[in-house]
């Protein structure tokens, strides 16, 4: 088993434990403490989805900022496995997970987000398919939070609030105009 901190908040320095699966790559500390810092260290009263689960690293680390609720998707079931396990480990009340693919459950109406997270596979295409089916899921100031092998640009419907580097990962928060017609 391989092992992630969160790194702020009421969790701060506990431990998620995850498999060792291929593709498989935690946030890394660095990078999500510099996103928290973006959004704000407290997310009390947020909503936020975490669709590309993976080790729960930035889940678990909004959970523990004062998400109000918090959905973490994850289509790989020994992941997903690990997902539950360490939701009854640290007694997550507001977590709730579903077992399924992220761009799946994108399709469908899932309520209103404030913050988003897309960490799907460096290797796949998901980032062009997901904004779009998000923009209907995203509360009036919603963010998403996108992170990827490469720059990523999105169509110019998403404006680019904030960007960064970290070694080989890109990272940036988008707020979508489309957003403040839902509210």
């Amino acid at each position: 088993m391989n092992r992630v901190r969160i790194i702020g908040g009421s969790h701060r320095s506990r431990w998620v434990e995850f498999p060792d699966e291929e593709g498989l790559r935690p946030t890394p500390d660095r990078v999500r403490e510099t996103l928290f810092n973006w959004l704000g260290q407290n997310l009390s009263g947020r909503r936020c989805l975490d669709l590309f689960a993976g080790s729960g690293a930035l889940g678990f680390e909004a959970m523990s900022r004062g998400a109000i609720e918090v959905v973490m998707v994850e289509r790989n079931r020994t992941v997903f496995r690990a997902l539950q396990e360490s939701t009854l480990k640290l007694a997550c009340t507001n977590v709730l997970l579903r077992c399924e693919d992220g761009l799946k459950f994108a399709h469908h109406k899932n309520g209103l987000f404030d913050v988003i997270f897309l960490d799907p596979p460096f290797q796949s295409d998901y980032l062009p398919k997901l904004l779009p089916l998000l923009v209907d899921q995203l509360t009036q100031d919603g963010l998403v939070y996108v992170e990827s092998g490469e720059v990523f640009e999105p169509d110019p419907a998403w404006q680019v609030v904030r960007h960064a580097k970290s070694g080989t990962v890109h990272y940036q928060l988008l707020r979508c105009e489309g957003a403040l017609e839902h509210d």
